[in-house]
């Protein structure tokens, strides 16, 4: 297996490109990088200038890329992600324009689009011959949709096939415009935040390459490698960047170039202002590595710089208890401009949040954002599943669990939860607002039919993979939490952090973790809420209690049974019909709650369209309640899950008014203060 030090990478890349504008920074080869987590099959060089007057990029790099599958590769594929913004021809627009969501980028200016355009492509590295140039080789393939007009996908064929096991040395010199931002990159004012900026190749594996096209419902995919990247920028201004700063050099015309490093990361995002304020704290815990803290700030929010390292101390503390620790030693954390359109987005050791000039301690914001984002630094950063195919693996996970991270570090908006709870159906109120509001319950019910969720991501109906994605993921995690227990399912995302760190999971490895972990075959569950868009929806449609006279009656063994005798009694038939409205199959609990005080439950498997309980008692039947413990969070319809014989109407609208007055005092009490 042939491997290229970083060393002889630069000298190759400094022999190869002599004609090239941009110059090269003097860098040390990394002798001193860490032994490899993972398995660096996809390591980047990279040089590159941003003139802020222009928007303009210009760029070298060199892909050392080493085939680890057991298929040779006849071609490269390589992501040219900012291409989705050249036209409204691309895939990306037109699946926005199908959302009926992107009238208000149609009509943006010809200055606010972007573009990526690759100059050379050269093979180096080949021993003692000389760069071989591809450039003329190179194709647009459009291998989901066959969009002619899409150039979000570039296909390199090579002369020769990558054998399994061997590395190439590919060279690849671009130019681009930052767009206003489109997608969470781009450009504000004197803001730039740059993700998805440099042609990165796609990933390979035994049935071929997995590489697809940029869709506007989905995310990135990449394989792990080391980066070493070069960033020249104007003189003064602000840098935060994927990995730590290794070097600093001022050009003597008026830019400084920094070199960050990250091993083991499989994408750099990067942004820079002359605005930003640098505040940086340590993460310490007892049985955890410690991490620095990097947060870059915009001015007017530099009021908050504690809120922020707060929510992500809380999801390196809990992530780490739960599932396995972080392991890089170090974190940005980047608060975008406003009306930058960057906010809430997660890359390896960097993310952005987001929050607003006058955001009181009691908003979970930015507090919500950073602890969402914190936690991509696990699922997305750490566990590098497929967005394009499977991205509720990093979305839903991370949905379930930035939650419980808010609930249990206290983060929960007190009004918000006051008003939500007031409106959640009565069995969800021992769930914290934070627990269900966040992880979209709403958007969960309006989008549980609209696609199954094991369609590829990338397929889900544009506009509505997010509702699947995140809040219905989300929903079915709690779900499964009441089903088997937290203990457990903390087990079971801890065995899939511990197994699949640093590679690429699928579902399929998740769920024989769970069966596994468990002791359980939840095979019929998964088959429920991923392999399925049924809804879930019991409900009670009748209950009846009526009195008979008896004569008589004695108990045998803690049994009633009712003789005949002399003296007359009364006992009540009831009858309680509960009814399967929804296709989704589940085992429901059904009580059912007597004058006496006493209660009976019955274990229903749910498969039946409907199924009557009867009981003989000698008090009458008050209520029956379907799910009484409210396992079954993705019931799209809680009200129809009980039915009462006692008049509640009364009651009901004294308790709905006092609801309504406090929710109305509330928005007075908001409206006079803003005023």
């Amino acid at each position: 297996m042939r491997r290229l030090t970083w060393a002889l990478m630069a000298g190759l890349v400094l022999a190869s490109s002599t004609s090239h504008a941009l110059a090269q920074a003097t860098r040390p080869a990394a002798t001193s990088a860490p032994p490899a987590r993972s398995p660096r099959n996809a390591n980047y060089s990279i040089d590159a200038r941003l003139d802020p007057a222009s928007r303009i990029v210009n760029g070298r790099e060199v892909i050392t890329w080493r085939n680890v599958t057991a298929i040779p590769a006849e071609e490269l594929r390589v992501h040219l992600y900012w291409n989705a913004w050249r036209n409204s021809h691309s895939t990306w627009l037109r699946e926005r324009v199908l959302a009926g969501s992107a009238d208000r980028l149609l009509g943006r200016p010809e200055a606010d689009w972007s573009w990526t355009d690759v100059t050379a492509i050269r093979l180096v590295g080949m021993g003692n011959a000389p760069p071989l140039d591809l450039t003329a080789r190179g194709l647009f393939i459009a291998p989901d949709d066959g969009n002619r007009d899409d150039r979000t996908l570039l296909a390199v064929p090579l002369p020769t096939p990558v054998r399994p096991g061997e590395t190439i040395n590919l060279e690849v010199e671009w130019t681009a415009r930052v767009p206003r931002t489109f997608a969470r990159t781009g450009v504000i004012g004197n803001f730039f935040f740059l993700a998805q900026w440099f042609p990165k190749i796609g990933v390979m594996d035994d049935s071929g390459w997995r590489a697809r096209q940029f869709h506007a419902g989905t995310e990135f995919f990449a394989d792990y490698g080391v980066y070493d990247v070069r960033l020249r920028v104007p003189h003064g201004w602000v840098v935060g960047a994927t990995g730590r700063e290794a070097s600093r050099r001022d050009n003597g015309d008026g830019t400084t170039t920094h070199r960050y490093v990250q091993e083991d990361v499989h994408d750099f995002a990067w942004t820079t202002s002359p605005d930003l304020v640098e505040r940086r704290e340590r993460f310490e815990h007892a049985r955890l590595p410690p991490v620095d803290m990097r947060l870059l700030l915009q001015p007017e929010h530099a009021g908050q710089a504690d809120r922020h390292f707060a929510a992500t101390r809380a999801a390196l503390r809990y992530y780490g208890e739960w599932f396995g620790p972080y392991p890089y030693g170090h974190i940005t954390i980047v608060d975008p401009a406003w009306q930058s359109g960057a906010g809430g987005m997660e890359y390896p050791t960097l993310f952005t949040a987001g929050t607003r000039w006058l955001t009181p301690r009691s908003v979970t914001r930015p507090e919500g954002v950073t602890v969402h984002e914190a936690g991509h630094q696990f699922w997305y950063g750490l566990v590098g599943n497929n967005e394009f195919d499977d991205a509720w693996l990093d979305e839903g996970f991370n949905s379930f669990a930035d939650a419980r991270v808010v609930e249990a570090a206290g983060f929960e908006n007190v009004h918000e939860e006051r008003f939500f709870r007031g409106f959640l159906p009565w069995a969800f109120r021992d769930l914290k607002r934070t627990r269900l509001a966040d992880d979209g319950w709403g958007g969960y019910r309006r989008a549980v039919e609209s696609d199954v969720p094991s369609t590829p991501s990338w397929r889900y109906f544009p506009g509505s993979g997010g509702a699947i994605t995140y809040s219905k993921t989300a929903v079915w995690l709690h779900t499964l939490e009441r089903l088997i227990g937290w203990p457990t399912l903390q087990r079971i995302f801890a065995t899939h952090f511990e197994r699949f760190q640093f590679r690429h999971p699928g579902p399929d490895d998740f769920f024989a973790i769970a069966n596994e972990v468990s002791g359980r075959n939840l095979t019929w569950f998964f088959d429920q809420v991923y392999r399925s868009s049924n809804a879930c929806d019991y409900g009670v449609s009748d209950l009846q209690s009526r009195a008979r006279s008896v004569r008589g009656m004695v108990e045998r063994s803690g049994t009633r049974v009712f003789t005949e005798g002399t003296e007359s009694s009364s006992v009540y038939e009831t009858a309680a019909v509960v009814r399967r409205f929804g296709e989704a199959i589940f085992p429901v609990d059904v009580e059912v709650r007597f004058a006496d005080g006493s209660k009976e439950r019955r274990r229903w498997d749910g498969r039946d369209r409907w199924i009557a309980f009867r009981f003989e008692k000698p008090s009458r039947a008050v209520s029956v309640v379907v799910d009484p413990d409210a396992v079954l969070l993705v019931d799209i319809n809680r009200t129809n899950n009980s039915w009462t014989l006692e008049p509640a109407a009364a009651r009901a609208a004294t308790r709905w008014s006092a609801r309504w007055a406090m929710w109305l005092q509330d928005l007075l009490l908001t409206y006079a203060f803003f005023v």
